[in-house]
């Protein structure tokens, strides 16, 4: 018989991945999946900058490439972070096939077995199953309105089995959709000064912003670059171009960027050579931003639609959010109510969304659930929101 690994045991089938399955039955309305909209996507810009490649483009696009990312996008990503204030004289960028992989680094970069990772609960579930493959203890810090609770951060960092790292995602959170406020940000750097537990910052979601006001709690905490204390910024452009080009990128202190780049190379070699290209040209050509701003103001209303549907149909004791960027709300539903039931409930009449203890490291939570609109046009709301509060208000009480 195969003898695996013993870290795979720590492994298990996202729920998030196994919903998707039910995305696809014909009339069902998915809240689920964090993807973005088919029908947004810049297919004829896209295609335009594919018909006019030159040749030489063109074959730097079907050819390896240095497993730190393409030169070219790496000066045009470059510019492109410059303008949120991100030092890049002083820390280096790296190409990463997604984000996803910009975190799986991170975690093999600094986890041995049994190492303490501090994570945000509710957490990203990518970033839990990077940690949980590498066989990392997590302990989860809960959440208020501005962001991670310092006086647990604090208690954390005292602790004498000293935590390897914190993960946070402080910009239109998964799944809770928080936007951290600027002085939260301030007490986790201070929190952190001179603990040697390094910050992953994880940034998917802030150009996704739907209001002007916001922008100054927008700027990365990596952007200070405090002293006392390593950052690593990650981003995508997962959200704010296609997920199917498989790009990320990583901002890193120099020691830390050498140990990743070696882990890269033993992993995939570099990143796809084609979507580098796309994703170049997409920036050079004065693309990227007339289309965030696009998308923005799409998922700008339906979060409104969705958050107008939630306010007519849940009980008063459902608590929520209105968003203010990114692509979730996050409910919290009476103690009392199973978000499990619910769900089936909810699929039955033709709607399917994530349980929230999918994002709880410990997989306990029961009453919390995420609603993503990403994906789903006014309509579909519309209907999909009626029969998830028509599921809540019939009461599927814990057994």
């Amino acid at each position: 018989m195969p003898r695996f690994a013993a870290s795979l045991t720590s492994l298990r089938s996202s729920e998030i991945r196994d919903l998707m399955k039910l995305a696809t039955r014909p009339g069902i309305i998915s809240f689920a999946g964090g993807m973005p909209d088919n029908n947004l996507f810049p297919v004829d810009e896209v295609k335009e900058i594919i018909n006019t490649l030159t040749t030489e483009q063109q074959q730097t696009a079907f050819q390896y490439g240095p497993t730190p990312g393409l030169p070219s996008l790496l000066e045009s990503l470059g510019e492109f972070l410059a303008g949120k204030g991100l030092p890049l004289d002083t820390n280096r960028l790296m190409i990463t096939t997604g984000s996803q992989q910009a975190i799986a680094l991170l975690a093999r970069a600094f986890i041995d077995p049994g190492d303490r990772v501090l994570v945000e609960n509710p957490c990203f579930i990518g970033a839990i199953s990077a940690f949980k493959s590498n066989q990392a203890e997590l302990t989860g810090i809960d959440l208020d309105t501005e962001g991670i609770r310092i006086d647990q951060l604090e208690r954390e960092a005292r602790r004498p089995d000293k935590a390897k790292f914190l993960y946070l995602t402080p910009y239109f959170h998964n799944p809770g959709g928080l936007l951290y406020s600027a002085a939260r940000k301030q007490q986790v750097t201070s929190t952190l000064t001179g603990t040697d537990i390094v910050l992953i910052e994880d940034d998917a979601y802030g150009n996704l912003y739907f209001y002007d006001d916001d922008k100054p709690r927008l700027t990365p905490i990596k952007a200070a670059d405090p002293d006392g204390v390593d950052i690593c910024y990650t981003g995508s452009f997962s959200k704010i171009l296609g997920p199917g080009l498989r790009l990320g990128w990583l901002l890193l202190p120099d020691d830390i960027y050498q140990r990743c780049e070696l882990i890269k190379q033993s992993i995939d070699a570099c990143s796809p050579s084609f979507t580098q290209v796309i994703a170049d040209q997409f920036i050079r050509r004065g693309l990227l931003e007339p289309y965030i701003e696009r998308v923005r103001h799409e998922y700008r209303r339906r979060a409104e639609t969705m958050s107008d549907m939630l306010q007519q149909t849940l009980p008063p004791d459902v608590q929520w959010n209105r968003p203010r960027g990114g692509f979730y709300i996050w409910l919290t539903l009476p103690d009392h109510i199973d978000a499990s039931a619910v769900l089936k409930r909810s699929i039955d009449q033709g709607a399917v969304f994530v349980i929230g203890k999918t994002f709880d490291p410990k997989g306990k939570q029961h009453n919390t659930l995420r609603l993503s609109y990403c994906n789903t046009n006014e309509e579909q709301i519309k209907t999909g929101i009626t029969i998830i509060a028509n599921a809540i208000k019939q009461g599927n009480v814990l057994s």
